[in-house]
């Protein structure tokens, strides 16, 4: 999930709210970040100005023209060409130590296995290109199109020269070339377009091979395309006009910071570059991040269930029970009260408990799925009921919590157990058939590299991987941005609760780990109905439990079709919705932000396309739309809860214990 990922993707960075207990400084307002789940904090608008006399003075002259980089190459000092030289060299020497540091700290760090091609990428790339050598036409008509389009480029920019014009940014949409520079300076307006241009040729091309099965062809196509923006001329110091300006107005100090940013990362990650995404100093649980009221209620091994203060007189009879993916903490429904999908639901009259999954260590490497459910979702459930004295539980599950939930409501079916109301799914997959580009990381060859970075970590799939496997869906906003901002600019993050809660990731346990990827990504088992758990064959057809199912649009992690095709393997009455935005502000959009919109659609034709086509759009958030469905199953209003005055009584306050152990030295 992060299930970032759950970057920078086009929305503003919150403020976070004032600490209760601490001192630490003010927090800046932060800058755009990925699927970004929230609006700006609101801030005390300034007294106005006095009236201005009858004999109001000129108005101010407007402010200068930021210096080109022509400008800045032409105009340098003796004395700022000597600060640059020095800078430079500097930089040099600290890159110098840093890469041998970082050489020296991997090779005494966790001897993780090396392979030069641990994905078969090569054979993936070599079936593609075996099969194109036989389309001799498909070649012929994507290399004449690639000169015609270069043909465009190239006239377009000549006569930019000719007459002295501006031109067009046919690249205002690419983040990676906002520097007013792509576009004013004809040499890198034309390595910017010739660079698109080529890029399309190459990723257009693995998707023409014909005759290549769809996991290959979906492999090439992935790793073609993190090869192609790797390239990006954005991504290079002597290609990249900001961080060329930055360089000349700093005399080079910027080179400096950065490499001082890319140290610190280095070591961070032991050896291993872990880049830094926003302030981590900037949050602490339960001051200014996860502050919604609330109590422990229940321990175990594996979870803590907290359960919240109500915020109204009167709650539905049927509590809701939150199971968030393992994979992250839960905090991401939690971050600051204008955007607590928790805090929302208490407002709502819901009773609302959740499951806080410890971050597990070695001794935990053999935990089990079947654990998982044992004394995650049926403890959980069971929790429920001893503190409320209710028969009945609602449910949630985000991600792959969803999946867990998915196979508990099979089991529980195949037991007769209906102590489960009703189920509530985000972004959550069944089955994974169209599970999208995490399945180029789940065929044998990943599964078996990963099984040995595991064994080599003691029996523990380290948080870093997982972050680096998610950042790689959305590299241009998750890595190069940052190597952009970080190293060649100097720039320190700004904090972001959004971006602190997806570099808090968790440790992963072998067995858990490896069969969720082996049955789930690899096989599809449940879906064909060939999975077996506490002895029992999870048929979802027998559960007859009402569900909700939300996806999200542009969703990289669940994609759409995927959930939609998870959607169908129920037996019982089925809500299907889809939401604006991706993984995670799809799902964490309060309606206060007014920001996206949903579709909703009664039927459930055979294929999502259908369902679209039948659906009606609806503007801002899905949370209303879901509060009516869960009250029309939840039974009358009632007293409300307080945590502990059931039959378990408090262990802590709220976000608890579990929640705290990050992952990272």
């Amino acid at each position: 999930m992060s299930d970032t990922s759950g970057a920078k993707a086009g929305a503003e960075a919150a403020k976070p709210a004032p600490k209760k207990r601490s001192r630490r400084r003010a927090v800046a307002a932060a800058q755009p970040a990925p699927e970004a789940a929230v609006s700006p904090a609101p801030t005390v608008p300034p007294a106005p100005p006095p009236a201005a006399p009858a004999t109001a003075a000129k108005p101010p002259a407007p402010a200068a023209a930021a210096p080109t980089l022509p400008d800045l190459l032409v105009g340098q000092s003796p004395e700022a060409i000597a600060e640059l030289s020095r800078n430079l060299a500097e930089a040099m020497a600290r890159a110098n130590t840093v890469f041998a540091t970082s050489f020296l700290d991997a090779a005494h760090g966790a001897n993780l296995p090396w392979r030069p091609d641990p994905f078969d990428v090569q054979g993936a790339l070599s079936a593609v290109w075996g099969k194109l050598a036989l389309q001799p036409e498909t070649l012929r008509e994507a290399h004449a199109d690639l000169w015609r389009r270069y043909l465009e480029v190239w006239q377009r920019h000549a006569q930019r020269l000719m007459l002295g014009q501006a031109g067009e940014d046919a690249s205002l949409k690419d983040k990676r070339f906002r520097d007013p520079e792509w576009s004013a300076n004809p040499a890198f307006a034309l390595l910017r377009d010739t660079y698109l241009a080529t890029s399309q040729f190459l990723t257009t091309l693995v998707e023409h091979a014909d005759g290549v099965d769809e996991e290959t062809k979906r492999k090439a196509a992935f790793f073609m395309k993190q090869a192609v923006d790797a390239a990006s001329p954005s991504n290079f110091l002597i290609t990249n006009p900001a961080a060329l300006k930055a360089m000349l107005q700093t005399q080079g100090e910027s080179l400096v910071k950065g490499m001082e940013n890319f140290a610190e990362d280095l070591k961070r990650g032991h050896g291993q570059l872990a880049i830094t995404q926003t302030d981590l100093d900037a949050f602490t649980l339960g001051e200014n991040i996860a502050t919604t009221p609330g109590k422990v209620i229940f321990r175990n091994g594996l979870i803590e269930i907290l359960q919240y203060a109500p915020a109204t007189d009167e709650v539905l009879e049927t509590p809701l029970l939150i199971f968030p993916p393992w994979i992250n903490k839960f905090y991401i429904m939690d971050l600051q009260p204008k955007n607590s999908m928790i805090k929302w639901l208490t407002e709502q009259g819901v009773t609302v408990f959740l499951a806080s999954w410890i971050n597990p260590d070695a001794d935990m490497a053999e935990k089990t799925f079947e654990d998982y459910m044992r004394d995650g979702i049926l403890a959980g459930v069971q929790a429920v009921q001893d503190a409320t004295g209710v028969e009945k539980v609602n449910t949630v599950g985000y991600c792959i919590g969803g999946t867990l939930l998915a196979a508990t409501l099979g089991y529980m079916a195949a037991q007769g157990d209906d102590r489960i109301n009703s189920a509530t799914f985000f972004a959550s997959q069944s089955d994974f058939e169209f599970a999208g580009d995490l399945k180029v990381f789940t065929d044998d060859a990943g599964i078996r590299y990963l099984q040995d970075r595991v064994d080599a970590q003691g029996g523990l799939l380290d948080a870093q991987a997982m972050a680096d496997t998610f950042n790689a869906l959305r590299s241009n906003d998750l890595i190069w941005s940052y190597v952009v901002d970080n190293y060649y600019l100097g720039k320190k993050p700004p904090p972001f609760d959004l971006l602190y809660w997806n570099s808090d990731q968790t440790r992963m346990p072998r067995a858990l780990h490896m069969f969720y990827l082996r049955r789930f990504y690899h096989d599809n088992a449940m879906a064909k109905g060939e999975l077996t758990l506490l002895g029992e064959r999870i048929d979802l057809k027998r559960v007859k439990t009402p569900i909700f199912m939300q996806c999200s649009r542009e969703d990289h992690i669940a994609p759409a079709k995927s959930v939609y095709a998870s959607a169908k393997l129920f037996g019982g009455p089925v809500e299907f919705l889809m939401a604006g935005s991706g993984h995670i502000a799809g799902v964490i959009n309060p309606p206060a932000a007014n920001k996206y919109q949903h579709w909703t659609n009664p039927a459930l034709p055979a294929s999502l396309d259908a369902w679209i086509a039948g659906a009606a759009e609806h503007p801002g958030s899905w949370w209303p739309h879901w509060r009516a469905w869960m009250g029309r199953i939840s039974g009358p209003m009632v007293p409300a809860r307080t945590p502990g005055a059931g039959k378990l009584k408090p262990l802590g306050d709220a976000p608890g214990d579990y929640v705290r152990v990050r992952s990272a030295a």
